[in-house]
């Protein structure tokens, strides 16, 4: 089909009337593997942007791994241009060079970005519709390139996505539950739909249980490997301390009642008290190794993320990756969308308790890897750890029990600490495996690849 002069596939399913999928196969970015991009079209005003690399080594056995990045209503081009994709962007934003460290190296990788913007009418405002878009979405690219469906699937996200990866999980692993009901009684099978292999969730310095992780904020501005404070017990740190039992009240009252009138005040809140002070100070909160510049490093402290949007507005990137116009005008990409952001904000959607799928999912041989770089304030990696040990799952004891080990790189680099549970004899990955990551922040593929 063509539009507006660009041509690409219609993809259909008759199952997700309501979805579509417009493709594209460009040939930038990593022009040696094959790629496909384009929409999963939601509505007529609302629209997810993807972009699909093969492996670069045997992609017929090489897992399938979803990536997305945070915000929410971030572009998970941050994670393909900037961290962990094919390619990375350069000189401004005028070109890209070559990731030897890509995952898609040895992975077949889907950057997805995983929130939609309505244009005209109602935005996606919480993470258990939008995980339900997913699934159309995966449903429609397998249903397409079913050599893909058999492989193993990974969900990894990062930042935000510590909240949008436990659902979608869950969110699969419900669908095929569903699916192997159906195949193993009496009734017939739902035609098209497939099951999706999936095996493990990756969680990069994620949100996931914000009571646990709120309550760590003190200790690692204070008392952590890079403190922002010079003293533990001075007033700063003090006061920080002083706002963590309200902060923790009011996402318990979120917890329980569910209700956006109980979780947007303990969003805002704690947002506001425990992080406001730290925006005087001048440094980078995904990374306190580093001081921050906004008006040179931009918003999110990192110059890249301007890079990021050059590259993706130029002209004949847009046509390569099939960008359509609207209105006749061309459509401005902007590494995060504030209108998401804020839609999701006034929902509370991050103060509610996404850990609380994750034992379903381990009990079923779903496996979690949660890592995190030891320089990020936003969510630390002292809060990940927490919420990991008080989880009640089928590996507690196991895991309260298991050291804090060291983590090695293939060469024998020791480059952070590792505990696991459920890896038997194997001690530094298992069914549910925590990693800290010396010397990186909130970006750990980027600082260390």
């Amino acid at each position: 089909m063509s539009e507006n002069t660009l041509k690409y596939e219609l993809i259909q399913h008759e199952e997700f009337p309501q979805y579509s999928i417009r493709l594209r196969q460009p040939s930038i970015c990593d022009p040696n593997v094959l790629q496909y991009s384009g929409y999963l079209d939601v509505a007529e005003d609302k629209h997810l942007f993807f972009w699909f690399f093969e492996s670069r080594v045997r992609p017929a056995e090489a897992p399938l791994v979803l990536w997305l990045n945070g915000g929410p209503g971030c572009s998970s081009s941050t994670g393909l241009l900037f961290e962990l994709g094919p390619c990375a962007i350069k000189n401004q934003g005028q070109s890209t060079e070559v990731n030897d460290y890509s995952w898609s190296s040895h992975s077949n990788m889907i950057f997805l970005d995983q929130v939609c913007a309505a244009l005209v009418g109602t935005t996606v405002n919480n993470t258990p519709d939008a995980a339900e878009d997913v699934y159309a979405f995966l449903q429609l690219f397998l249903g397409r390139f079913k050599k893909y469906s058999q492989l193993p699937f990974h969900v990894a996200a990062e930042s935000y996505g510590g909240r949008y990866a436990p659902l979608i999980a869950s969110a699969i692993h419900k669908h095929n539950k569903a699916l192997s009901f159906l195949s193993e009684s009496s009734l017939a099978p739902i035609p098209r739909v497939l099951p999706i292999n999936l095996a493990s969730v990756l969680i990069g310095n994620g949100l996931t249980e914000p009571q646990t992780q709120m309550g760590t904020v003190p200790d690692f501005a204070c008392n952590g490997p890079y403190p922002v404070y010079d003293d533990p017990e001075g007033p700063q740190c003090q006061a920080l301390r002083g706002k963590v039992p309200t902060c923790q009240r009011l996402v318990g009252s979120c917890y329980n009642s569910g209700s956006k009138f109980a979780c947007v005040p303990a969003a805002l809140y704690c947002n506001s008290q425990l992080f406001g002070p730290f925006q005087q100070l001048g440094l980078n909160p995904y990374d306190v190794r580093k001081k921050c510049n906004k008006a040179e490093d931009g918003d999110l402290c990192y110059r890249e993320m301007g890079w990021i949007e050059t590259f993706l507005n130029n002209a004949t990137i847009k046509h390569e990756l099939g960008v359509l116009s609207e209105d006749g005008r061309d459509v401005e990409f902007k590494s995060c969308n504030l209108d998401v952001n804020s839609a999701f904000l006034f929902q509370g959607d991050g103060m509610h308790n996404s850990a609380e799928v994750i034992p379903k999912l381990l009990e079923d041989g779903i496996r979690f890897l949660i890592y995190a770089g030891n320089a990020d304030l936003m969510c630390n990696f002292m809060g990940n750890e927490q919420w990991m040990l008080k989880l009640e799952s089928k590996f507690k004891a196991e895991f309260n029990k298991a050291p804090l080990g060291p983590y090695r790189t293939l060469s024998g680099k020791v480059a952070g600490r590792v505990r696991a549970a459920g890896g038997g004899e194997v001690k530094t990955a298992g069914n549910f495996t925590y990693v800290v990551v010396h010397e990186a922040g909130h970006m750990v593929p980027f600082d260390q690849p």
